[in-house]
């Protein structure tokens, strides 16, 4: 009998026996557990680690980004016979399937040159189809791919929306609407097959100087809790079941990457252990306790001689240990690599990986390279396969309840319509509007009246040529803010004229190595002609500030984005001083990532917005704003310094700091929470529901806000805690709650705080987290400087 004739009859006799079994016995004898979505997802886990090799086990744990090109067609298209050459294991992760780069600079850098037109939806969506075909058909177990991306403020891919930088919806102090942003954003990723964000950073950031401050959510623990938390809950949702429309999450970057030495970007932290847990951990430990956050990404820098990427004390005891933590660690780009190639803290890749697997790390990215030792280093005994098992079992397990084995595909047919749709496009502009700070209006000269205005001067390259921030892909399209200028004259008839004014660099793409910073000689020629233009003009606007390459991340050494000087760059100073001398009225809108020290402008400025980078309907915002459409209502997320020579300037300091200079104030140009509007409002003194509780109890504080002004607009209630004596120092002030809130003229509204034992708790000389008897001030206000206070006493 032929060896295909005894299988034939091996087949029909197991055929036969499963006909007459019941339905579900047959349904279960046939198809593995794994396989069956009615399954316990734990039981699935179980079932497939079971049944997989060691090598399948390790591809789990892998990334392919930079090696894209190594699986793919002379087309860029991804090729199945070639996955299945190099892969024959399957891949575990894809990395950025939507960009056509798949390549990085020899020493390690991940950047975007620009050079390359990336994938639309539509191209995206099939690439990630035909790779999740390849995965579930073409290898030995079917293991679909996780796709990540990066989602900073917005999916960052051709024709997707860009919304306002990360800091910019920090100063929205509106969890709801960043909610409402990252559901748009990932909503735009599923549909075009990728099913894992690398977002939202919860970093606390300490140092202006550090070109990523902008990626940020700002100096305060509280707020970037608050704020990482909606970005989680729109990006994942509320449920460990991953819905069609949402995608994975990955906090960045635990942890003290937002205060490095001298500025620098993955510079050291040389934080305390007290430091770490009051100021640096208090974001990620209340999104991995409050969500079903996905993923965390160690740092790039080093903590007391420890990189991230090797501390198990970081990775495991305080995430998994002390948090709960339940996710998956994944490495950032090169992280593993850099252990030798930056921190010198291991020779070769084997080495580097033994440390990366014994702190925690999980996946790493962007490519296999330390973790292509494992096999060796299970032979070797000096990892165990229950390691390994443990790692996997918790990717497995996101990958079944994210439904991927049941629905890898996504509908490419649709993927560009359900991109850049209206309702997210009217969201990006409600988003920048909520988000710009109003700085100074002493004059009154905002909001504008188009009837007023005359002939209004626009000056400024990023007037017309508008920054967007890092992170960032091309959008269907970027409103300038002379487009949403141009349309409210054409409406009104005033008149509108542009003139460049001033340079700063010859282009702002945002990956490219070198930054050319234009010639003096150039600007000066700018500037006289702005002069002359401004002599006919009755209005003048100015947009100022920095662009995608004066501050960024700087993620190699020919590939800088930190800066030794908080000022404007170029002869910005320059061309605004002499529009001051002219003695129109001006307004200044900054455009920007950075707190700038921008003390000619506050000093001379009639006007001055903070508008960060605002996203894609930068200029239909700009426009809403100045002319009144929209009322000004966000606050700074960070303090803004004089000098760098304030620096560290946060406002939550401990009580011996800020003693004076001999030279100067110790008081920030802007203090954190500050921002004003084009109406006026009162705020209460609070008041406490009981002045007096125990230990272990809690009390409600509720605080009166009445719109004093003529204009509907939003006020930001904010409630800091100072406890007034204790064990170990504290800070003089520490943000707890928050509340934005929309009163028309006369109208005021009742606000109640809750105040719990973890409003008032600390860590004692032993770490332990305590409430102390005593007493604690109370702080109401608008900003974290013009306060009102009440007594609490705990015994």
């Amino acid at each position: 009998m032929s060896k295909n004739r005894r299988q034939f009859l091996s087949t029909a006799g197991s055929l036969a026996g499963l006909a007459a079994l019941p339905a579900p016995m047959a349904f279960a004898a046939a198809v593995p557990v794994y396989k069956n979505p009615s399954a316990p997802v734990a039981k699935r886990v179980q079932d497939l680690l079971g049944r997989m090799t060691l090598q399948e086990k390790i591809e789990q744990m892998q990334c392919v980004w930079q090696d894209k090109k190594k699986i793919e067609d002379s087309s860029g298209n991804f090729s199945p016979e070639k996955a299945s050459q190099l892969h024959p294991h399957g891949i575990g992760m894809l990395g950025r399937p939507s960009d056509r780069q798949g390549q990085a600079a020899p020493g390690g850098a991940a950047g975007d040159s620009g050079r390359r037109v990336n994938r639309n939806a539509l191209e995206t969506a099939t690439y990630v189809n035909t790779a999740q075909k390849w995965a579930m058909e073409q290898t030995r177990l079917g293991i679909p791919m996780f796709t990540h991306e990066e989602a900073l403020h917005g999916y960052a891919a051709r024709d997707a929306t860009s919304f306002p930088q990360s800091i910019a919806l920090a100063s929205s102090f509106d969890p709801d609407m960043v909610r409402k942003v990252y559901a748009v954003a990932a909503r735009e990723m599923r549909v075009r097959g990728s099913n894992f964000a690398l977002a939202p950073v919860v970093d606390v950031a300490r140092e202006p100087r550090w070109g990523r401050i902008e990626e940020t959510y700002g100096e305060d623990p509280h707020l970037a809790g608050e704020i990482g938390k909606a970005a989680v809950l729109g990006f994942q949702g509320e449920s460990k079941q991953l819905a069609r429309d949402k995608v994975y999450t990955t906090l960045k970057h635990m942890t003290g990457h937002g205060q490095p030495e001298s500025g620098t970007n993955i510079g050291p932290a040389e934080v305390t252990e007290r430091t770490l847990r009051e100021e640096f951990f208090p974001p990620f430990e209340k999104i991995v306790k409050e969500t079903n956050v996905a993923a965390i990404m160690p740092s790039y820098n080093e903590i007391g001689g420890v990189p991230s990427h090797a501390n198990r004390w970081l990775l495991h005891k305080v995430t998994r240990e002390d948090w709960g933590f339940k996710g998956v660690m994944v490495s950032d780009y090169f992280g593993i690599k850099e252990l030798i190639t930056r921190h010198k803290l291991a020779a070769t890749p084997k080495e580097a990986a033994l440390r990366a697997i014994k702190a925690g790390v999980d996946i790493e990215t962007p490519d296999g390279f330390g973790y292509k030792e494992l096999a060796a280093l299970v032979k070797e005994k000096r990892v165990s396969v229950a390691e390994i098992d443990a790692m996997v079992a918790r990717i497995l397990e996101l990958k079944f309840n994210a439904g991927l084995f049941e629905n890898p595909y996504v509908d490419a047919n649709i993927a560009d319509s359900l991109t850049a749709t209206p309702d997210a496009v009217a969201l990006a502009r409600e988003a920048a509007c909520r988000s710009a700070v109003l700085l100074k209006n002493d004059k009154g000269i905002l909001p504008l009246d188009p009837k007023k205005v005359g002939k209004v001067l626009l000056l400024g390259t990023h007037a017309k040529d508008t920054p967007i921030g890092g992170y960032s892909d091309v959008p269907r399209h970027v409103v300038s803010i002379y487009e949403g200028l141009k349309a409210d004259s054409e409406k009104h008839g005033f008149q509108l004229t542009w003139s460049e004014g001033v340079r700063i660099t010859e282009s702002r793409v945002w990956g490219a190595d070198e930054i050319v910073f234009t010639p003096k000689a150039k600007n000066d020629q700018l500037i006289a002609a702005a002069l002359e233009a401004a002599k006919s003009a009755d209005t003048i606007i100015m947009v100022l500030g920095d662009n995608e390459q004066t501050a960024r991340e700087a993620w190699a050494d020919n590939h800088l984005g930190d800066r030794e000087t908080l000022d404007m760059l170029g002869q910005q100073n320059e061309l605004a001083k002499a529009i001051f001398d002219l003695g129109k009225p001006t307004v200044v809108f900054l455009l920007n990532g950075r707190p700038l020290s921008v003390n000619l402008l506050a000093e001379r400025a009639p006007a001055l917005i903070e508008g960060w980078y605002l996203g894609q309907e930068t200029g239909y915002a700009a426009a809403d704003l100045l002319f009144g459409r929209a009322n000004p209502g966000g606050k700074l997320p960070v303090s803004i310094a004089r000098s760098v020579g304030q620096l560290p300037i946060f406002y939550n300091h401990k009580p011996s700091a800020r003693r004076g200079y001999i030279d100067g104030s110790t008081k920030p140009l802007y203090p954190f929470g500050f921002g004003l509007s084009y109406t006026t409002f009162a705020i209460s003194e609070p008041r406490l529901a009981k002045a007096a509780i125990r230990v272990g109890e809690s009390t409600q504080v509720s605080v009166d806000v009445r719109n004093t002004g003529k204009l509907l607009g939003d006020e930001v209630v904010q409630l800091y805690i100072r406890d007034d004596v204790s064990s170990v120092t504290r800070p003089v002030l520490e943000l707890k709650a928050f509340k934005r809130v929309t009163l028309a003229p006369g109208e005021s509204r009742t606000l109640t705080f809750d105040i719990k034992p973890s409003d008032l708790w600390f860590f004692n000389m032993d770490m332990k987290r305590v409430v102390e008897p005593g007493s604690f001030t109370i702080h109401a206000g608008p900003n974290s400087v013009e306060l009102k206070s009440v007594k609490l006493m705990v015994s």
